[in-house]
């Protein structure tokens, strides 16, 4: 099952039903099950807490992913701060709505088993990412 839910701030994603069975799409598409995923949205504050507490990470960023997958099937927890997504739409030149589920598309893939820690797998990451918002139906 995958679910939504905001900490710290006040915000409910349109369109959830779409964006729901675009994730089951992309991970069936690696031939895995889906699992629990709970996507959580909050604000910079809140994530930098996470980001220290759970990953001695003393930073700002967009998300963090936490993976709890058992053999073949995906679970785990994405905490995305709507902060960093509204300032790189606006870095990038592109509409909050499309940052945002790029960021969703990134977390579930780290959960699929890609990585970014080299920039050749940080390439790999980026022209998955937008294989897969091509299959978006997000009106």
């Amino acid at each position: 099952m995958i679910s939504f839910y905001s900490e710290g701030l006040s915000f409910k994603l349109s369109q959830s039903k779409i964006v729901k069975d675009w994730i089951k799409e992309t991970i069936l598409f690696y031939s895995k099950k889906v699992g629990d995923i709970n996507i959580i949205f909050c604000n910079d504050e809140y994530l930098l807490s996470i980001n220290k507490q759970f990953l001695n990470h003393d930073f700002y960023t967009d998300i963090v992913t936490f993976n709890n997958n058992v053999g073949n099937k995906i679970n785990g927890e994405l905490y995305i701060s709507l902060d960093r997504v509204n300032e790189n739409s606006m870095e990038f030149g592109v509409e909050k709505e499309y940052e945002l589920m790029r960021v969703v598309i990134h977390g579930i893939l780290h959960l699929i088993g890609f990585d970014d820690h080299t920039d050749e797998q940080e390439l790999e990451m980026r022209q998955t990412e937008d294989l897969h918002l091509k299959n978006l139906k997000y009106k």
